[in-house]
Parts: structure tokens; sequence; C-alpha cells
């Protein structure tokens, strides 16, 4: 199993947004130096807790202040882009990295920017794939250009001119484009079905049930098959809420606080996704009323915390529920004790990942050998 680091960083309203950026940017300095494989984090334009407002203007101040860690967009909110816009700056990002851009999309979630941004009542859906279905037309197409859609036509016909370089659309480095990766944050999700029939892997989100994150490798599976290629679950990511502490008593009073990061998290989402009318994510099986779905039991289901030991076995019980899955994102929260913070990190990836590979390592011999 990989590691990763997954951020949609939820901050408390009246911290320093400078300091807020400056903890952001160290965490995935220190993930690159612990040998996480990928950095993915989103972006919001119109929120105060959840504030990397662009996702490729924060990567683009880690390009010389990280080294091996692939770095991605989780995710670019296409409903509120112009394909243009996305076609472009990705390519220059991508070149920017030396190749290590992961291109991470999504309709976008945040219902305040889809009002800003005026797409509140469209189907983002659809904006969201002919966005997608253009800039991909754009990186495989020569000008000069006519893409025709519902909601935007690219043209670049009368202001082509080749001889000064002008009229070309950038295409990125990775040919024939960067790594896609998408989010599933529903049960069942179709979109991962469909996403995989594109040659495009998922990322499970660390605000589902575990049945729910269980429930998009068939469909991962189903997209495959429709595309003829092998579903492997090294290609299936899954980010996870973790706290890891030297003391499991320190560790539990962390990521219990009500006051602390992993609580103030769960609160702002479950606040979000309830009014939104999501409620059914955070329920364990489908009928279950809403009335019984409380912040205080989703947080007990989805934070894992305690010591290396603790934390390696309570993944593995995860991933025995859930299958087989590539990397596991750990889920980054905001540094409400800078110290516990990093402290987490590095015990994440220099004991717990050990352990876990220990015992997959040690599962597969048993089985070749029984």
């Amino acid at each position: 199993m990989k590691l990763g680091f997954f951020t949609m960083p939820i901050h408390p309203l009246g911290k320093d947004w400078r300091q807020s950026l400056r903890e952001d940017r160290e965490a995935f300095i220190l993930a690159d130096e612990l040998g996480y494989s990928i950095g993915l984090c989103g972006e919001h334009a119109t929120d105060r807790a959840e504030n990397i407002t662009s996702t490729m203007l924060f990567l683009a101040t880690l390009i010389d202040a990280t080294h091996s860690i692939k770095l991605g967009t989780g995710t670019l909110n296409l409903s509120n882009c112009h394909p243009v816009a996305v076609a472009s700056q990705v390519a220059m990002l991508d070149h920017l990295l030396d190749g290590r851009f992961v291109l991470g999309i999504s309709p976008g979630g945040l219902l305040s920017d889809a009002e800003a941004f005026g797409v509140l009542d469209a189907d983002r859906n659809a904006i969201f794939l002919e966005c997608i279905n253009a800039v991909l037309k754009l990186w495989e197409s020569e000008p000069p250009y006519n893409i025709k859609g519902n909601y935007w036509t690219v043209a670049l016909e009368r202001q082509f001119v080749p001889h000064i370089g002008q009229g070309f659309i950038a295409k990125p480095l990775q040919r024939p484009h960067p790594p896609i990766v998408v989010t599933a944050v529903a049960p069942f999700s179709k979109g991962v079905t469909e996403a995989a029939a594109r040659g495009w892997e998922p990322i499970s989100a660390n605000f589902l049930m575990p049945n729910w994150v269980k429930s998009h490798w068939p469909n991962y599976v189903e997209g495959c098959a429709r595309a003829a290629r092998k579903a492997d679950p090294a290609n299936w990511s899954v980010a996870k809420s973790i706290f890891v502490a030297d003391d499991d008593n320190v560790a539990r009073a962390y990521a219990t606080d009500v006051n602390g990061p992993y609580r103030n998290y769960y609160r702002t989402l479950f606040t979000k996704l309830t009014r939104g009318g999501r409620t059914d994510l955070f329920k364990t099986h489908r009928e279950q009323p809403n009335s019984e779905v409380t912040l205080e039991g989703v947080c007990e289901q989805l934070v894992i915390h305690g010591t290396p030991n603790r934390v390696a076995d309570a993944l593995l019980a995860f991933r025995e529920q859930v299958g087989e899955f590539g990397t596991l994102l750990y889920a980054g929260k905001d540094w409400h004790d800078r110290e516990f913070g990093r402290r987490s990190m590095i015990l994440m990836a220099e004991k717990v990942l050990p352990q876990i590979n220990a015992a997959i390592g040690a599962g597969v011999a048993a089985a070749a050998a029984g």
C-alpha cells in the first residue's frame, strides 16, 4: 500500500489566513520529505473555513519546495471553469512540475461557489462533462479550433497567426494528458463507473461510511470492463481521517475534543452536507432515519486515532471491510496544535505504514503457501 496526502483543509474561522496557508504548505513539504507518494488539495472560492481558493495557484508555490511527491488538484471544480483556462493553465503547471502533476476533477460540491459562479440551478454535471471533453479535445487537436457545446464554444480561427505562434492552446508535458482522478462522494457512485470507462481513476472520500466506500469497487470494475482494461486495486485511492500519537489517551483527547480540528472538520461538513440534503452520506445503511445520524456518531465512525499499533490495526480492519486498495490518502486537518499535526504525519509514514505493509505481505505469503 502507498501513502498519500489529501486535504480539503477546514480551518477555524478566526484563524489568520496567512498562517493557515503557511501550515497547509508545510504539510505538503513534510509529506514530500516523508515519502508520501502524492499530495492533493481542494479549492473553494467562497468559503472562509475551507480557504484554498485556487488549488493550482497553491500547488505552484510547492514546485521548488518539493522534489518527488506528485501534486494534484483535489479537485478542479470544472462547472466553475472555462475550458480554455483549464487547458492552458494545467498544461503550464504540468511543465513547471516536470510531469509530477495529477489532474483531479469534479463538478464542484460547494453550493455557495455554484451560486457565485451563476450555475446553482444549472446541470453542473453536464457543464463538468462538457468542460473536460473540451479540454481533452484541445489537447489532442491542432489549431485552428472550433469546438461547439451547449455551455461554451471554443473558437480560434480568425486570430490564428501560426508564423508568430499566435492562436495555440498549450499542451501538457504528460501526453496525451496528465493522469486524471475523480473523487467519489456518493454511495454506489455511477461517476466511478463512467470515470473508469474513460481510463480515469477513483478517490473515495474520507466522509463516507465504510460500506459506501466498499460500494465503489464493483462500479469501478464495471467501468473498467466497458473499456476492456483490468480493474487493478492498485489504482484505487481511499482517503481516511487519521490521528496518530505516541500515547492512546493523548490521541483520543485530541481527536475527540469538541473544539479540536477533527470535530470541527466534521461539524462543518455535517452542516454543509445535511443542509444540502446529503445526510445519506453519513448513514450506516440506507433505511437509517435522519434523526439517528449525529455528529458524534459520524466522528466515531470516520476518525481513526491512537498509537501506531492501534491505528495500523484499525486501518487493516478497514481494508478488510472495504476491500484491497492501492493508496491510503491521509486526510489533512487544521494544525490546531502544530507539533501534534506534524507528529501524526511522521508516525503515519514511519510507523503505521510499515506495519500495514508487513501485515499485507504476510497475508499474501500465507495465501501463497496455503
